[in-house]
């Protein structure tokens, strides 16, 4: 194995253990750092001895190559680590990215359903069928529970405590909530033990919550390609993501606290959360425009 692959083995061994950043999130950080490397090398520069302004003119350089101001930002979110596990494991003597600052970004605004179109969706779905009941249950729990995708496809057996009807999300950072289920979402999870995963599973054991055909676990690409489907047959566009969009938003919408909905949302940070409110915002002033004669 020679220097540098050495070197972002020993940086996925920090980012995983002491950091506990998640899979892509991992991917993502040790391939901005082979990146960083090789302009190390193009430009005949030891990292060891790299400036802040070496920093910024690999940025730069990164600008130029056409990457957007999101992917700058995650680049100094990268590099901030990598340095600090360099000056970490005494590589370097002083640490130059804390000098970094992030590039401002305004946050999209994210795509909401409305309660009519949640309900187009799910109304869609062929629940005669066992992989139809799973969709149901899968589509509608995401709503329900405003879970991501991959906390989703990471839901074990053992995670599902019906009696108090509550789930132990995984989130990012392998951080554990706890978030209750509704009426709909309970419904439709015993159907789902009771027929449609038995059917799916067959005579095989798998402790993921939602399974294939073949009675393994439900991938992400399955799960996008089986709600692109369902979101055809409904009339409606978007992506899986919306559905979290719109359980955070139809509850802000609800009069729900916002420190609850972060909770529940699982983010570290109240200011994701605030984009929710945006949301509101647009929609007064789509109506404003609409019904007000001076709009």
């Amino acid at each position: 194995m020679d220097k540098q692959s050495k070197l972002l083995r020993l940086y996925s061994d920090y980012l995983t253990a002491e950091l506990r950043l998640s899979a892509a999130t991992i991917d993502a950080y040790v391939h901005e750092a082979r990146l960083f490397l090789s302009y190390c090398e193009q430009e005949r520069l030891e990292f060891e001895s790299a400036t802040v302004g070496n920093l910024i003119e690999y940025l730069i350089h990164r600008q130029l190559q056409g990457i957007s101001q999101k992917t700058t930002a995650k680049a100094v979110s990268a590099l901030r680590a990598f340095f600090t596990f360099a000056h970490r494991e005494r590589m370097i003597p002083d640490n130059p990215s804390v000098h970094l600052e992030l590039p401002r970004s305004s946050r999209r605004i994210p795509e909401v359903y409305t309660l009519d179109q949640v309900e187009a969706i799910l109304r869609a779905i062929d629940t005669a069928t066992p992989a139809g009941i799973r969709d149901r249950f899968l589509f509608e729990l995401i709503y329900s529970c405003g879970l991501r995708v991959s906390e989703a496809v990471s839901l074990t057996l053992d995670r599902i405590y019906a009696k108090e009807a509550i789930l132990r999300v995984v989130g990012k950072g392998s951080k554990e909530r706890l978030v209750p289920m509704g009426e709909q979402a309970l419904l439709w999870m015993r159907r789902y033990l009771e027929e449609g995963r038995p059917a799916l599973l067959k005579d095989k054991k798998e402790r993921a919550l939602f399974i294939n055909r073949s009675g393994k676990r439900l991938s992400r690409k399955g799960m996008w390609k089986r709600f692109k489907e369902t979101l055809a047959l409904a009339g409606v566009e978007g992506k899986i993501h919306g559905l979290r969009h719109s359980f955070a938003t139809h509850l802000l919408q609800g009069g729900a606290d916002l420190r609850a909905v972060q909770t529940l949302l699982g983010h570290a940070d109240i200011g994701t959360t605030q984009i929710y409110t945006h949301v509101d915002e647009s929609q007064l002033h789509r109506q404003h425009r609409r019904y007000h004669p001076r709009g």
